[in-house]
C-alpha cells in the first residue's frame, strides 16, 4: 500500500461500527443507518457520527478505506493509489489533480483534460464513497417540484439534470402532486437525508417555512416562487413582467385595441407580473383596462376553456387573447373552434411557456418563451455556490423571455 508522505497510511487499521459509536456517543445501529444514507437520522447526530468518521480516519469498508486519503482507487487490482501518482502522469501538480477530481473552476479545460486523460488511462476511477465520507457530499441533489407531467417542469428538469451530470452529480425528484402538507414533509425529511443541496420549484411553502430550512444550513435555491421571498432566499425566475408586455405589445402592434387576458392563480408571483406587464402595455397604448377583459385562470387548459367563454360571451368579445400560459391558450383554442371562430382571422391568441403543445397545436402558437433548461442550470449554478462556499454575485437571477411569432395572431378582420 501507498504511503501518505509522512510513512503512516499502512498503519491505518479498519475500524468496527462499535469504534465510531463510542467516539460520536450513539448507538451501534445508529452509526449504521448514517452510513447506509438511511434518512430516519437528525441532521445533528449526522453531522456528529460523520465527523468523528472523518476525524478517526475511519471507513466502512475496505475498499473505501483505501481510497479514503485519496479518493482514488485503481480499479485492476483494488489497491491504493495516490493523487501523487496521477500527478506524476500528468506532469501538473498534486493540488491541481485534486482540484480537477474535486471539479473546482480554477482549472483550465486543457489541464483537467490532461489529468482526466490519464486517471483513465492508469485504470483509476474516483471512488464516491469514499469522498462522500471524506468531503461530507453525496453528490446528490434533491429537485422538489408539484409534478412531473407538464412541459414546464420537465424543461427545468432537463436544465437540472444536464448541469448535474456535467457535475458528476444526480438528482433525487421529489413530486408533491400540488399537496402542500405532502411538501412540507418532503421538506422536513430532506434536512436530514444524505443530499447536498435542494432545488424547490414553485414552492407553496411561505417565508416562514423556507426560514427554518434555511435555519438547517440546508444549500436551497427556489425556482419561480409563488409568493415573494427574502433578499437571503437565493432565486432563479424568468422576467414576467416584460414577458406579459411583450405579449400585449405584439397584439396592439397588430392593432388589435381589444385585448383580453387570462391570468395565473392568484398569489402567484408570476401571474401578477403578467398582467401588471398587459396592464403596462394597455396604458402606454393609451386603451381602455375593461375589467370584464380580465379573466381569471390556474395556468391549466380547463381554466382557459372557462376563461374564453366568458370572454367571447360578452357583448363586444375581444380580438385578441393573451392567455399566460400555453395550456391556457389551447384552451381558448378550443373553445374558439367549438364557436365557429377561426384563428387567428378572428381571433388572435398569444400563450406564454413555449413549451411542446404550443409547437404541434393547430395552428401553431404564438407565445412568450421561457428559457427553461437554462433557468434549472442557472438554478444549480446558484446551488453550487452555496454548497461550496463561493462568493455570490446575486442573490435573484432573472433570466429574459423572448416572443415567438408563429400562426395564431393576425390583424383584426372587422369582427364586431
Amino acid at each position: 500500500m501507498a504511503g501518505d508522505g509522512n510513512g503512516t497510511a499502512s498503519m491505518v487499521k479498519h475500524a468496527s461500527i462499535r469504534d465510531i459509536a463510542e467516539r460520536a456517543g450513539v448507538s451501534m445501529a445508529t452509526v449504521s443507518r448514517v452510513l447506509n444514507g438511511h434518512p430516519d437520522v437528525s441532521a445533528k447526530t449526522r453531522a456528529v457520527v460523520l465527523q468523528q468518521v472523518r476525524q478517526a480516519g475511519y471507513v466502512s469498508n475496505r475498499v473505501a478505506r483505501a481510497a479514503y486519503d485519496t479518493g482514488l482507487v485503481r480499479a485492476s487490482r483494488g489497491k491504493r493509489a495516490a493523487i501523487r501518482d496521477v500527478a506524476a502522469l500528468a506532469g501538473v501538480s498534486v493540488a491541481t489533480v485534486s482540484r480537477v477530481l474535486n471539479d473546482r473552476p480554477d482549472v483550465s479545460d486543457a489541464t483537467r483534460d490532461l489529468v482526466l486523460q490519464k486517471v483513465q488511462a492508469a485504470g483509476y476511477f474516483v471512488n464516491r464513497t469514499a469522498r462522500a465520507l471524506a468531503s461530507g457530499r453525496t453528490g446528490l441533489i434533491a429537485v422538489v417540484l408539484p409534478s412531473t407531467d407538464s412541459g414546464y417542469y420537465s424543461g427545468i428538469v432537463m436544465g437540472v439534470n444536464e448541469a448535474l451530470y456535467e457535475r458528476d452529480c444526480r438528482m433525487v425528484l421529489c413530486p408533491t402532486h400540488h399537496q402542500h402538507d405532502r411538501e412540507v414533509s418532503l421538506v422536513d425529511r430532506l434536512m436530514s437525508v444524505a443530499t447536498d443541496g435542494i432545488l424547490l420549484i414553485t414552492p407553496m411553502e411561505g417565508q416562514a417555512e423556507l426560514r427554518r430550512l434555511r435555519g438547517h444550513m440546508s444549500p436551497l435555491v427556489v425556482i419561480d416562487p409563488i409568493l415573494p421571498l427574502d433578499e437571503e432566499i437565493l432565486v432563479v425566475s424568468v422576467a414576467n413582467w416584460a414577458g406579459g408586455r411583450v405579449a400585449t405589445e405584439h397584439l396592439i402592434d397588430l392593432h388589435h385595441t381589444r385585448i383580453g387576458i387570462i391570468t395565473g392563480p392568484e398569489p402567484w408571483c408570476a401571474s401578477a407580473d403578467r398582467l401588471a406587464g398587459y396592464r403596462s402595455a394597455m396604458v402606454a397604448a393609451d386603451l381602455p383596462l375593461i375589467p370584464e377583459y380580465v379573466q381569471p385562470g390556474d395556468f391549466l387548459l380547463e381554466s382557459g376553456e372557462r376563461a374564453a367563454e366568458a370572454l367571447l360571451a360578452l357583448p363586444h368579445p375581444p380580438t385578441a387573447i393573451f392567455a399566460c400560459s400555453d395550456a391556457m391558450a389551447i384552451g381558448v383554442l378550443r373553445v374558439a373552434r367549438r364557436r365557429g371562430l377561426s384563428v387567428p382571422e378572428d381571433l388572435s391568441v398569444v400563450g406564454f411557456d413555449d413549451v411542446e403543445i404550443a409547437r404541434v397545436a393547430m395552428p401553431e402558437l404564438t407565445t412568450v418563451r421561457q428559457p427553461l433548461r437554462e433557468v434549472g442550470r442557472q438554478a444549480i449554478s446558484l446551488l453550487f455556490r452555496q454548497i461550496e462556499g463561493r462568493p455570490l454575485s446575486a442573490h435573484r437571477v432573472e433570466l429574459s423571455a423572448r416572443l415567438v411569432v408563429r400562426a395564431s395572431t393576425a390583424p383584426p378582420c372587422g369582427r364586431g
